[in-house]
């Protein structure tokens, strides 16, 4: 088997977001003749609460080494664990690749900093390495007016052409989290009608470089793991209480997206239409920094129904609530290229999904294929806002008035991890012919 070489600095028992693209595709890799070597940080370098059921998602294909970090210091300085474990990954790699046959290097980010290890490496060992945009480096930071957010961005478009400058492969959740990076750094994978072409000569390397997306995907397993004692939001509310969940982080660019959704429910509430016995509940939405959802659930005078948690909850215990809950709620983003990975999940909880994205992104065409897109608004930036509130309305009685719930489920076997690995693996293999 080839082997990849997949550094990331986060592993189980951190369950953050972007720990589940690297296992999810990394459990599939096997599949189509590759074997995934797992380059990371030692656990108790991690400053997130560790998830020990996590570990039972990740399938045995993985060989895991992992490196000591610099440790966090009251002031926290530098929290950014792509950075603390920088020079101790970068050292290992290197032992590694001398010690072992590695054929390609994968570094998916964030840690963005992890990308410039690519670099680095190849310029020691010539192994070829791509770099895989879980989200964007340089970005969109209009919600986020801190001086930290600024200088983040200012770093970003100074690092980004170092990283990128030697990669063979560029890949991302879909092309247009990544397409940016190409404009810039890579004009050359455009032709005379500016159409993108699949592969090129990176002109920098001399090399051949590809580009691939695949979404997160998912692995069916994670949905048979039933946690016997798990601890529902709403542990203690009336039965006949119907739970609509929504979890994980709150988006800097879902603000808009929020408030239309609560001024609509407003509004049914005030004409009579909303159904009292229905709770809103957003989990492990996390520490960010601008209006909380509590504080525009109080401007919209939901507070009597809208709760917010935003410490984060094991992934597993997520899987669990999406399937006890009455709707599952997706907040996407007003920004095309945005996602949501937790689509898969929340499909595959098999309850109603109510969700809003921007009108082209590709978790709408997602939830068209699937026949689940009743609930489902479309943010257009160039309608007034009372339009896209008015929408929410619409498809808000869809789900109040719906007797049933029958999406087609096969159709996500093309959005699967196991897909996923198997576009990661051929466009690996383009590189090396």
């Amino acid at each position: 088997m080839k082997k990849v070489l997949i550094i990331y600095p986060h592993w189980h028992p951190a369950n953050l977001a972007g720990v589940h693209r690297p296992r999810l595709i990394g459990n599939f890799l096997k599949d189509f003749g590759w074997t995934p070597r797992i380059l990371t940080v030692q656990e108790e370098y991690f400053e997130e609460t560790p998830d020990h059921d996590f570990n039972r998602t990740f399938s045995s294909n993985f060989e895991v080494t992992r490196v000591k970090a610099l440790k966090t210091f009251k002031p926290r300085l530098i929290g950014d664990i792509g950075l603390r474990a920088f020079y101790s990954l970068c050292k290992k790699a290197k032992e590694i690749i001398e010690s072992e046959k590695i054929d390609f290097i994968w570094l998916p980010i964030p840690s963005f900093y992890n990308s410039l290890l690519g670099r680095l490496i190849y310029e020691k060992t010539k192994v070829p390495y791509g770099i895989d945009y879980i989200d964007p480096w340089v970005r969109d930071i209009t919600n986020q007016t801190g001086v930290r957010a600024q200088l983040s961005q200012s770093v970003a478009r100074a690092l980004e052409p170092i990283a990128v400058k030697k990669a063979s492969l560029i890949s991302g959740v879909s092309t247009p989290y990544y397409e940016p990076v190409l404009k810039k750094n890579f004009p050359e994978f455009y032709n005379k009608d500016n159409e993108l072409l699949s592969e090129t000569l990176n002109s920098k390397s001399g090399k051949k470089i590809v580009h691939v997306s695949m979404p997160y995907g998912f692995d069916p397993n994670d949905h048979e793991v039933i946690l016997p004692q798990v601890k529902f939001p709403w542990k203690n509310d009336p039965k006949d209480q119907k739970n609509w969940i929504y979890a994980g982080a709150f988006l800097p660019n879902s603000h808009t997206l929020l408030s239309a959704f609560f001024e609509a429910i407003a509004n049914l509430r005030k004409k009579g239409l909303w159904n009292e016995k229905i709770k809103l509940w957003f989990v492990g939405t996390g520490a960010y920094p601008a209006k909380s959802i509590t504080a525009y659930a109080e401007e919209f005078e939901l507070q009597d129904i809208v709760t917010e948690k935003r410490d984060r909850y094991p992934f597993l215990q997520v899987l669990n609530f999406l399937s006890a809950a009455n709707t599952v709620m997706i907040i996407g983003s007003t920004e095309k290229h945005y996602t949501a990975s937790k689509t898969f999940q929340a499909l595959l909880s098999k309850k109603p999904v109510f969700s809003v994205f921007h009108t082209e992104s590709s978790a709408v065409k997602v939830m068209e294929d699937c026949k689940a897109d009743e609930y489902t608004v479309r943010f257009d930036p160039v309608e007034v806002r009372k339009t896209l509130v008015e929408q929410f309305e619409e498809k808000l009685l869809n789900r109040l008035n719906a007797t049933s719930w029958n999406p087609d489920l096969e159709v996500l076997n093309k959005f699967s991890a196991k897909e996923s690995a198997r576009k990661l693996v051929d466009a690996m293999e383009k590189v090396l012919e």
